[in-house]
């Protein structure tokens, strides 16, 4: 028998939030009331990448994909879960790191545990001292042609090559150049008890969308 295992976030108010004006907080409004219209309605203000969600190209590369262009097939199917949960605050993770979680298996999703959301969701720590992949390692991704990079931290560069350094958003650029599609913010990693899985990425189909939240779940036997 197959479970469902919810990988998202719940939207709400005051929940995480990278702290930079292009990341609005959410603010959700009630609208339609029961008494006077007698139904409900909300007005919700939400950011493109807020909570669980996908990056698209064009969040980081000038003219690339927009996120309702990104093919559902590609989204959606078998992925590998690496478990590096034991991996140390602000530890690199290289190709030889990769390899040996792989193995000779193969896929075109894969998905990092760091168990980051039990470690540091709602902490100061969130946003600065989780694991990351090296540059290498991202090139090495591109070059197994994979499709989707999933992981439960916030981004999938060291915290140090952010908005105004040398390095900005460097492992994002070097993926989403290549369409390589990157899903963060995933929760419930633990729970997910085989190597193999079948991970869905829903996000919502918006216009010229740099990114979008999304609904994530695994399928396991």
């Amino acid at each position: 028998m197959s479970k469902i295992i919810d990988l998202s976030m719940t939207i709400e108010e005051r929940m995480i939030t990278f702290g930079a004006h292009w990341h609005p907080k959410v603010k959700i409004t009630q609208l339609g009331k029961f008494g006077r219209e007698n139904r409900e309605t909300r007005k919700i203000t939400i950011g493109t990448h807020t909570g669980t969600h996908i990056d698209a190209p064009r969040h980081f590369i000038k003219n690339g994909k927009t996120v309702e262009k990104i093919c559902l097939n590609w989204l959606c199917g078998e992925a590998l879960l690496l478990d590096f949960s034991k991996k140390k605050n602000k530890s690199p993770i290289n190709v030889s790191d990769l390899r040996s979680k792989i193995g000779n298996k193969k896929a075109e999703r894969l998905v990092l545990r760091y168990d980051w959301d039990i470690k540091a969701l709602g902490s100061k720590l969130y946003y600065s001292d989780h694991p990351y992949l090296t540059a290498e390692a991202c090139k090495w991704i591109v070059a197994q042609k994979i499709k989707v990079l999933g992981l439960d931290a916030p981004q999938p560069d060291n915290p140090i090559n952010g908005f105004g350094s040398k390095s900005d958003a460097e492992n994002h650029k070097i993926l989403l150049k290549n369409n390589v599609f990157i899903v963060e913010y995933l929760i419930n990693l633990k729970k997910i008890k085989q190597k193999n899985f079948n991970f869905f990425v829903c996000p919502l189909k918006i216009k010229d969308g740099d990114g979008s939240p999304a609904r994530c779940f695994a399928i396991v036997k």
